[in-house]
């Protein structure tokens, strides 16, 4: 073999092995970038780190069928955990739901139904499944509706007892409250103040749902959706 022939092959093994390295070195600067990411830490979301338990799970609920799916779905959890896990109890499981978009209705209390009821039920689509006609109450805090609704007789009193607690969107409020207001010829900030001082216990605003749902995972949620 010639010295030019040879020449020639030791330039194309010495570029191959370049690339090689720069490929491996690239994709070892990548990992190490993704490895050492680590989320800010703001007050606003302190509550995360407040809920009690050794399991966090939060559950995102973003429809009217969503919101009574998401009380049965904590339900389930806490009774598959004491039932499969030796010692397993409700107290591990820190338990977040978050009623946002049109679940944020079922997050309100009985009198906030009796008031508005009507007007929210036209706007979701919801009816009593027996009259057929608007709720004036919240059914998915009822117990006498069995399966004819998707909590199947789980109710939200039922859950908060277990350590459920409730993440309600406040820009759903907000939105709901101008609706409401336009449509029942009320002010907005009068509707607000019904909503926001009606809330279902063991629950807060959060500014919106949407962010209460990719700030759980950076918390260390693992997230469940009902819809």
């Amino acid at each position: 073999m010639d010295n030019s022939i040879r020449s020639r092959r030791s330039l194309m093994l010495g570029v191959g092995s370049a690339v090689v390295a720069a490929g491996l070195g690239a994709r070892s600067a990548g990992a190490q970038t993704s490895g050492a990411f680590k989320p800010s830490r703001h007050p606003e979301d302190g509550w995360l780190d407040q809920r009690p338990g050794k399991h966090r799970i939060f559950i995102d609920a973003a429809t009217a069928n969503g919101a009574g799916e998401a009380i049965l779905f904590a339900n389930n959890l806490y009774n598959s955990h004491k039932a499969a896990y030796a010692g397993g109890g409700d107290a591990d499981l820190a338990m977040v739901v978050c009623l946002r978009h049109f679940a944020t209705a079922f997050a309100y209390t009985d009198a906030v139904w009796a008031k508005y009821g009507k007007t929210m039920s036209a706007m979701l689509n919801f009816t009593d499944p027996k009259t057929k006609e608007a709720p004036a109450t919240n059914l998915y805090n009822s117990p006498a509706y069995g399966l004819s609704l998707p909590t199947l007789g789980n109710t939200i009193d039922a859950v908060t007892k277990r350590g459920a607690y409730f993440a309600v969107c406040d820009t759903a409020t907000h939105f709901l409250s101008a609706q409401l207001g336009g449509m029942m010829k009320l002010s907005p900030d009068e509707v607000y103040k019904d909503l926001s001082t009606g809330l279902i216990p063991n629950s807060r605003l959060v500014s919106a749902g949407v962010m209460a749902v990719t700030r759980s995972q950076e918390h260390g949620y693992s997230l469940l959706y009902a819809g």
